[in-house]
């Protein structure tokens, strides 16, 4: 039985990537950086802002990347209005989930002041344990941020399972020597998810929940 599940947020418990998408492109042409295609934007999804900015832009400075940052933020946090929800089932399979007794943690590429901004939107902060952000650790896929965690909840990397949309949570959490779970609705396609051997796939988050109600009843019964 896992003992702690560790979720990635954007696009993993929330639909935000086409915010994060006009957001990243508009603070690109702001700053007369170049235009930006939305696939380029969506693969860079998970990283830390400052590796998301210097995988899209290869040749910014350290200047126009702070620029980057300050531009985005201005736009994903207020100025650019595309809306984002939480995916279908998250919130009632979070509550289930977290009044059964299970674990939960966030290990995520969004700042500190981001994650607690959405968590009071959404009013999810209570069913998890504990969080990491991007801008406290190492960026994804470096496992550091889930070693942290691990540390603090004091769980195993091997009673731990990493759930997320794509390749840098998955593979984070295989570098940290958790199981993972690949999600199908997110930034990346499933085809880029396979190759971390993910222990499940999930497609909904009603999904997601009955698979670890089963191994929590069968691990009860035994």
């Amino acid at each position: 039985m896992y003992k702690l599940l560790i979720f990635d947020w954007d696009g993993t418990v929330i639909d935000s990537a086409a915010r994060i998408v006009s957001s990243m492109q508009a603070a690109a042409r702001d700053l007369s950086l170049g235009e930006l295609t939305d696939e380029a934007v969506r693969n860079i999804i998970g990283l830390g802002l400052p590796e998301a900015i210097r995988e899209l832009i290869p040749m910014v400075t350290d200047e126009e990347i702070q620029a980057m940052r300050e531009r985005y933020g201005h736009y994903y946090l207020g100025a650019d209005e595309t809306p984002t929800h939480l995916f279908p089932g998250a919130q009632h399979s979070l509550d289930r989930m977290h009044n059964n007794g299970i674990r939960m943690a966030v290990a995520t590429g969004k700042s500190r002041k981001g994650l607690d901004r959405v968590f009071a939107e959404t009013g999810l902060a209570y069913v998890f344990e504990t969080s990491r952000c991007a801008d406290e650790t190492t960026s994804k896929p470096d496992p550091h941020m889930l070693e942290e965690i691990l540390a603090e909840t004091g769980v195993k990397a091997s009673e731990a399972l990493m759930i997320g949309d794509t390749e840098y949570d998955l593979d984070m959490g295989r570098r940290a020597g958790m199981d993972v779970i690949a999600v199908s609705y997110g930034a990346h396609h499933l085809d880029r998810l396979m190759k971390y051997d993910p222990v499940l796939v999930v497609h909904n988050f009603p999904e997601l929940e009955a698979w670890i109600e089963t191994r929590y009843t069968l691990e009860e019964t035994v």
